[in-house]
């Protein structure tokens, strides 16, 4: 019976809708189920990826030092006392910069977070504390961009995903893959799916140095190989088995009890995913939409 202005709840196809007087509209997607090639937003898995193999990438061709000032590739960044911090500082969190720009303001797109994050101030100096920060991971991505003339994304498409054939690896998934992406959350009344959930990767476009990547199991699968495999998978170098061992050891001041390498971390308070069994040595990440990746040689 039709009762203008009412809402009624209509099951049907396995989707329920909104039933007014003037219509439909979708209040859930269609419920189905995880396949081996469901397509996952990674989150923070971004990081170690993309971000910290790419910058790895660049020391190896002498583009990049890590004991090199961020201030050298990004010269705005120097104000307000961080001319000290270096590219490694940046990788291993202990660059004395807090854990994210604000977001209780209005604000959007890439270039405007990066200009954010040049005027950032220290709240700690550099090397001294432990400070999980995805600003670092932004000014990674954009000393890609100013060293190689591309964004984080097309780099890491080019020189790692490309290479290793991880086919379903990227940012920014298309339209015609939604119906195999994984959604996350629901915000302003939609559900994400296909949209990076990270809340300052979505007001930077999708494209990040700390989130914003989207991949499958077997692709994952495929980048740990070249982990293990010392740089290289199958007959496909990535890195030189240096680069890899700077990114999977200990790279942090000395003293510290927490503990990363240029990029994986090692054992510090976001180590959970090793659990009681997976040994020292081991070296993973996490990423806030639950998933993760730990590696045991």
């Amino acid at each position: 019976q039709e009762i203008p202005g009412a809402v009624v709840l209509v099951a049907r196809k396995r989707k329920i809708v909104f039933k007014k007087a003037f219509g439909y509209r979708s209040l859930e997607p269609v419920q189905t189920s995880m396949t081996i090639d469901t397509i996952f937003d990674v989150a923070s898995l971004t990081k170690v990826m993309a971000t910290a193999p790419s910058i790895m990438t660049l020391v190896e061709e002498g583009k990049v030092s890590l004991t090199d000032s961020v201030s050298k590739y990004l010269p705005r960044f120097a104000n307000r006392g961080k001319r000290r911090i270096t590219v490694q500082q940046l990788l291993t969190h202990y660059s004395g910069l807090r854990p994210d720009l604000d977001l209780d303001v209005l604000w959007e797109g890439y270039e405007t977070a990066v200009k954010r994050a040049f005027r950032e101030q220290l709240t700690a100096p550099p090397g001294k504390n432990f400070v999980y920060s995805d600003i670092n991971y932004i000014l990674l991505a954009e000393i890609v961009r100013e060293v190689t003339k591309q964004y984080l994304h097309e780099f890491a498409a080019r020189r790692i995903f490309q290479p290793l054939g991880m086919s379903r690896t990227g940012v920014l998934p298309s339209e015609d893959l939604r119906n195999q992406i994984a959604p996350t959350v629901r915000r302003k009344n939609k559900m994400l799916q296909g949209e990076v959930h990270d809340p300052t990767a979505f007001r930077m476009g999708g494209v990040a140095g700390h989130a914003g990547l989207f991949s499958t199991v077997d692709d994952t699968a495929i980048f740990a190989q070249m982990i293990l495999g010392h740089g290289k998978y199958d007959d496909v170098r990535i890195l030189s088995p240096l680069s890899v061992l700077k990114m999977t050891t200990p790279q942090t001041p000395l003293g510290e009890e927490e503990l990363r390498g240029a990029g994986f971390d090692i054992a510090t308070r976001f180590s959970s995913t090793r659990g009681d069994l997976f040994p020292l040595g081991s070296f993973g990440h996490t990423g806030f939409t639950g998933t993760s990746l730990w590696i045991d040689p």
